[in-house]
C-alpha cells in the first residue's frame, strides 16, 4: 500500500484533505440556486457542520514538563529542539485549540497512565487521571501500560475507589473518583466473551438537520500480553484490530455516525524530523490499515511515541484515510477538524495539526534547551498547575533525593531506539551487579524498558526521581540459568523480524555483532563473553527484570531458564551500583555492533 505524505505549509500548516462532492449534492446545490416556491423551501441545503476532535496519545502520567523537547523545523531547511510538555501547559494547549471549534471532544489513543512520572506513580497515576478529567477528555483507548498494574485496578481508575490491588496505598491525598471519561476496548475480552470496556461511543452535535453524530471505536494493540506481566491480563484476550474495527464501523453506522474515528494503541515510524510529515511510515500500524473495510474516517494512533500526519489507505467513499500521532509525554497535541454534511451523512473535508506544547525552556547534562519564538508558548493553566503541585508536594523529598554522582550524561541514541547506548549499558552494569550473589556472570535489558535519558546536574549529582523515570517499572530482577545456545537465542529473538527490533544491551564483558542482511534468526555473527566465545553447549547465569523472565517484549527463550533466584527492584539495584562509588563512570563502549551497513 502506497501513501502521500503531507508536507508543510507554514511554520505552523494546517494540512487539507477534500473529498470531492458527490454528483447528486452538485444536482441539489444546482436545482436549489433555482427559483424555489415557498413549500418546497425545506430543501435548501444545510451547512456543512465543522467538528474539531482534539487528540493525546501516550501522556504517561508527565505530570510537570519532562525535560524533553520536540524537533521542529527552524524555518531556515534545518530543525531546532523546542522544550515541551507539563499538564498545565497540555491543558493551556487543549483550551486553546477548543477556542477554535464550538464543536469539539477530545479523546486519546492509551497510555495515558504508567511508566509515569514519580509524582504520579506513587499515586497508582490517580493524578493523571485527574489531569485528564480536567482537561475534557471524552474518550481514551485502552494501552498495554494500563494493563501494568493489572486489569481490575484499571477497572479502579475508570470508575473509581480506593480497593488496593497493588502494594502502593490508593487514595492518599483525596478520594478517588474515576475517570470523567470512557475507556474502550473492542478488541479485550474477558472470559465470558463480553469486552472489558464498551467497543465504541458515540457524540453528537447540532440539532435537527443540522446534527452530525461521530462514532468512536477504541481497542489496545493485540500484541499487549507480550507487553505487561501475564499475570496483569489473567482471563482477558486481546484480539484482532483489524476484525475488531470491521465489525464496529458497521454498527456505528447503523448507530447514526456520521463519520467514524478510530482511537488505537498501535502506531508507526517515519523519518524523524517534522511533526507534520508521515514520511517512509513502517510498523504495526501498516499492516491495520491494509486490512480495513470501508468507512473509517481518521485512525488517532499512538504507542510507538512517534509524531505524525498523513493520510493512507481508503476510507469509506474511497478517499485516504487520516493517519495522527502527537509522540509522547504531553509534548504535542494534534488539532483535527472534520467537516461533515449532514445531508449526505459523510465527511467532506478533513485536515490535521501537530500543536508543539511549548513549555518552559531547561538546562541539563546535554546544554541548555531555551525556548523558541518560532512556535506559541503557552501558560500553565493554573487549576491544573495547583491540582499537580499538591502531588508533586506529595512525593518532593523523595523525588529529590540525592542517590550518587555519575560521569555524564547515559542515553539511548534516541527516546524510542532500538538500541540500549551508554544508558543501557549502565543499567545491564547495575544488574549484573544486584545478581553476582546468584551467581550472574550476564545481564540484559531490554531498551524500550528505559523510559527516559539519566542527565546528571552540572556536578554529576543524580536524584532518585531520574532514576526512578529510567525505570518506572518496579520488575524485580531474575538470575536464571541458560545454555549458551539459548543465549544465542534470545538475542536473536530481538533482531528477528517477528515484532519490533530491540538489541538487547549487555553488561560488560559481554560481546555480540550482528548483520542485519542475514536471514532472520541466524544474524549473529560474534558472540564472545570475556573475550572468549560462549559454549552452545556450557550454562550461563542470566539476570534479567522479571518482565522479560516471563517472555516479556518476545523475548520467549527467557522463559526457559531454570534455577530461578528472585532479585531486588530494577531501580533500586540501580541506584544502589550508582552509590556504590563517589562517581559512577558511565560505559562508553559499544557492546553490540552491527556490521555490514
Amino acid at each position: 500500500m502506497t501513501f502521500t505524505a503531507l508536507t508543510r505549509t507554514a511554520l505552523t500548516p494546517r494540512t487539507v484533505l477534500t473529498r470531492t462532492v458527490p454528483f447528486a449534492v452538485l444536482s441539489l446545490l444546482a436545482a436549489c440556486a433555482a427559483p424555489q416556491v415557498a413549500h418546497r423551501a425545506s430543501l435548501t441545503p444545510v451547512a456543512p457542520v465543522e467538528v474539531g476532535i482534539i487528540a493525546i496519545n501516550d501522556f504517561h502520567g508527565t505530570l510537570e514538563p519532562p525535560r524533553a523537547s520536540v524537533s521542529a523545523p527552524d524555518g531556515k531547511g534545518g530543525s531546532i529542539p523546542v522544550p515541551a510538555g507539563g499538564a498545565a501547559w497540555l491543558a493551556s494547549a487543549v483550551d486553546t485549540i477548543k477556542a477554535g471549534h464550538p464543536n469539539h471532544v477530545v479523546v486519546g489513543a492509551g497510555d495515558l497512565t504508567s511508566a509515569s512520572q514519580l509524582a504520579s506513580s506513587l499515586h497508582l497515576d490517580e493524578p493523571a487521571v485527574g489531569v485528564m478529567n480536567r482537561i475534557g477528555l471524552d474518550f481514551n483507548a485502552v494501552g498495554n501500560h494500563e494493563f501494568d498494574r493489572g486489569w481490575k485496578e484499571l477497572l479502579r481508575l475508570q470508575n473509581g475507589g480506593c480497593e488496593k490491588n497493588t502494594r502502593l496505598q490508593p487514595c492518599q491525598l483525596e478520594q478517588f473518583e474515576g475517570a470523567n471519561y470512557q475507556y474502550l476496548s473492542a478488541s479485550t475480552f474477558k472470559a465470558d466473551g463480553s469486552t472489558l470496556f464498551p467497543a465504541t461511543g458515540l457524540k453528537t452535535f447540532g440539532t435537527g438537520a443540522g446534527k452530525v453524530t461521530v462514532g468512536f471505536v477504541g481497542l489496545s494493540l493485540r500484541a499487549v500480553p507480550m507487553l505487561v506481566s501475564p499475570d496483569q491480563v489473567a482471563g482477558l484476550t486481546f484480539g484482532d484490530e483489524a476484525e475488531a474495527i470491521n465489525k464496529a464501523v458497521p454498527a456505528l453506522k447503523a448507530e447514526g455516525a456520521d463519520a467514524v474515528v478510530v482511537l488505537i494503541h498501535q502506531g508507526g515510524k517515519t523519518r524523524e524530523g517534522d511533526p507534520d510529515s508521515c514520511n517512509d511510515l513502517t510498523d504495526g500500524i501498516r499492516p491495520i490499515l491494509d486490512r480495513l473495510g470501508p468507512g473509517v474516517d481518521l485512525v488517532v494512533s499512538g504507542h510507538t511515541h512517534w509524531q505524525y500526519v498523513c493520510h493512507y489507505g481508503q476510507s469509506g467513499d474511497g478517499t485516504p484515510i487520516l493517519l495522527t500521532s502527537a509522540g509522547v509525554y504531553g509534548k504535542l497535541v494534534t488539532d483535527i477538524t472534520l467537516k461533515i454534511d449532514p445531508a449526505t451523512h459523510r465527511v467532506i473535508s478533513k485536515q490535521a495539526h501537530n500543536v508543539i506544547v511549548q513549555s518552559p525552556g531547561y538546562s541539563g547534562g546535554r546544554g541548555d534547551v531555551p525556548n523558541t519564538a518560532l512556535y506559541p508558548r503557552f501558560n500553565p493553566r493554573a487549576d491544573v498547575a495547583a491540582y499537580v503541585a499538591g502531588y508533586v508536594r506529595g512525593a518532593a523529598a523523595l523525588i529529590a533525593r540525592p542517590v550518587g554522582k555519575i560521569s555524564g550524561p547515559a542515553a539511548k541514541p534516541s527516546t524510542e531506539s532500538e538500541e540500549g547506548g551508554t544508558l543501557g549499558n549502565l543499567v545491564a552494569d547495575s544488574q549484573l551487579n544486584a545478581g553476582r550473589d546468584a551467581g550472574a556472570r550476564i545481564a540484559f535489558v531490554n531498551p524500550l524498558g528505559l523510559r527516559a535519558p539519566l542527565d546528571p546536574a552540572p556536578d554529576g549529582g543524580v536524584t532518585f526521581g531520574q532514576v526512578y523515570a529510567v525505570e518506572p517499572f518496579n520488575n524485580s530482577l531474575v538470575t536464571m540459568t541458560l545454555t549458551g545456545a539459548q543465549v544465542r537465542a534470545v538475542i536473536e529473538e530481538g533482531l528477528d523480524d517477528q515484532g519490533t527490533r530491540q538489541v538487547l544491551a549487555p553488561s560488560a564483558g559481554l560481546r555480540f555483532a550482528f548483520d542485519m542482511r542475514r536471514p532472520s534468526g541466524s544474524r549473529l555473527v560474534l558472540l564472545t563473553l570475556e573475550g572468549k566465545p560462549i559454549d552452545p553447549a556450557a550454562s550461563y547465569r542470566v539476570t534479567v527484570a522479571n518482565f522479560l523472565a516471563e517472555g516479556g517484549d518476545g523475548f520467549s527463550t527467557f522463559t526457559q531458564g531454570t534455577d530461578e533466584v528472585r532479585g531486588p527492584i530494577d531501580n533500586e539495584a540501580f541506584q544502589q551500583w550508582i552509590a556504590g562509588v563517589p562517581v559512577r563512570q558511565v560505559p562508553q563502549e559499544q557492546r553490540a555492533a552491527k556490521v555490514g551497513g
